[in-house]
């Protein structure tokens, strides 16, 4: 795992000069898989940090090394209810991301999307701080437009069984827009596309994380429909890269804007490069297709170029590559903490 501690003076994930005792930033759902390594770089950066998160997906074991950090501070909230917290800049990374978690609870999470979005927007605009919305790609739907544009309205289905995710964070989106043209409240809304690697959980249930699960186990690997249906990957480190460029823009830069990877493949494909790189015995088989699954998923980045000079530069093996190499280690680690029990026993 890479430290978060900086050597010389610059960051060990860019060349960018980490600045020294920058504002407080706050991020709402930092224990998470994409905000514990958010919390990471904004230490790195020279940020005093507060994580807050209710556990409720998130997991304290992301953040445990940054505990003895002097800028690190965790606190457990549940941003459904107001919290008022001095920052310069939030992150608002708090709902459940993948579909059995935000399926398990579609009330809790239509719910964490607008009421958290309403009390980070209220915090926002009595400390003055600079917000960033992590929005995502569900906003487009099953799209019939590729690759999708921001200005693409999307194809939701707004009572369908994924409508608590994509209609809460559409939801979200209004709200920053309508905060910003009615209390002039500095927002920015990065729309995520599917993103993977180290610290997402063992049961996650997104494809990524799945496919290479099954993989070490030698199961089956799972396709939900004819796996023809593409998916464009974007490595974790990209995607934070991302966002602390976003956050970092001007106050005319508010999206929404994608920070994704463009380049597309089948999930039949992802599949087989998951098998060959964990040099799997797993076969491939398929299940029926899971209801409002979108059959293309592919972001248009040419605002994030033109805007952030930013563009995704770890290719889709090496990022698996490593993001394998995590799992495997949970999955050994399991293995011993067992045989110990049993021997205990």
């Amino acid at each position: 795992m890479r430290s978060f501690v900086p050597s010389e003076g610059y960051s060990e994930v860019t060349d960018m000069p980490v600045r020294k005792e920058l504002g407080t930033a706050l991020v709402n759902g930092g224990a998470g898989f994409l905000g514990s390594h958010l919390c990471e770089r904004l230490l790195q950066r020279g940020h005093r940090v507060i994580c807050l998160d209710n556990f409720s997906t998130g997991r304290r074991v992301n953040v445990d090394h940054l505990a003895s950090n002097a800028r690190f501070q965790l606190v457990e909230h549940d941003v459904r209810q107001p919290f008022d917290i001095e920052a310069s800049l939030i992150f608002n990374f708090a709902s459940p991301a993948s579909p059995p978690d935000y399926q398990r609870d579609p009330v809790g999470t239509l719910l964490t999307n607008v009421l958290g979005a309403v009390n980070t927007l209220d915090c926002a605009r009595k400390t003055g701080a600079v917000v960033v919305q992590s929005s995502t790609s569900e906003v487009y739907g099953d799209p019939n437009q590729s690759p999708q544009q921001e200005s693409y309205c999307g194809n939701v289905n707004p009572i369908g069984p994924r409508a608590c995710y994509d209609e809460g964070k559409r939801s979200a989106e209004t709200l920053f827009f309508d905060y910003h043209r009615t209390y002039g409240v500095d927002i920015k809304v990065g729309r995520i596309f599917n993103t993977y690697g180290p610290r997402m959980r063992l049961d996650d249930g997104r494809v990524v994380s799945n496919f290479i699960v099954q993989a070490l186990r030698n199961a089956d690997l799972t396709i939900y429909g004819d796996g023809q249906q593409t998916r464009s990957f974007c490595y974790v480190d990209d995607l934070v890269e991302g966002f602390l460029r976003f956050s970092a823009a001007g106050n005319t830069c508010h999206g929404p804007i994608n920070l994704g990877n463009p380049a597309e493949i089948t999930v039949r494909r992802l599949a087989e490069i998951v098998r060959d790189l964990t040099n799997s015995r797993s076969q491939i088989v398929h299940l029926p297709a899971v209801t409002d699954d979108p059959r293309q998923r592919r972001p248009d980045i040419s605002r994030a170029m033109a805007d952030l000079g930013w563009q995704p530069c770890i290719g889709l093996e090496t990022g698996l590559a490593r993001t394998v190499d995590y799992f495997d280690g949970l999955l050994t680690g399991a293995k011993k903490a067992g045989a110990e029990k049993a021997e205990v026993v």
